[in-house]
């Protein structure tokens, strides 16, 4: 398996800091993935829905370590080439500024 192509838009939610989305083989898209900078740094979390009972579930999630590595190291590879946290707060302080 391999990543790509990889883009990022900045949000400000929580400890989310970046929507990504992700194309697999030039052949498959996820989209929505989370960077979050959590307690322990940042890390990719899978898209999610809500479901009645008010847990979350994983819409598509890698089957083993080895792809959730991959995908994680894609992203956050990107993630730090386009400029890491700092850039990404700069960004999305100003889309709540507009």
């Amino acid at each position: 398996m391999e990543i790509t192509k990889v883009t990022l838009r900045p949000v400000a939610m929580n400890k989310v800091c970046a929507i990504a989305s992700i194309v697999i083989d030039d052949e498959f898209v996820i989209h929505d993935l989370r960077v979050v900078n959590g307690d322990k740094g940042l890390f990719v979390a899978m898209p999610s829905r809500k479901l009645p009972s008010g847990e979350f579930r994983d819409i598509c999630h890698p089957i083993n370590t080895d792809a959730r590595h991959i995908i994680q190291e894609a992203v956050l590879q990107q993630f730090e080439a386009e400029g890491g946290l700092a850039a990404f707060s700069a960004a999305a302080e100003a889309l709540e500024q507009v």
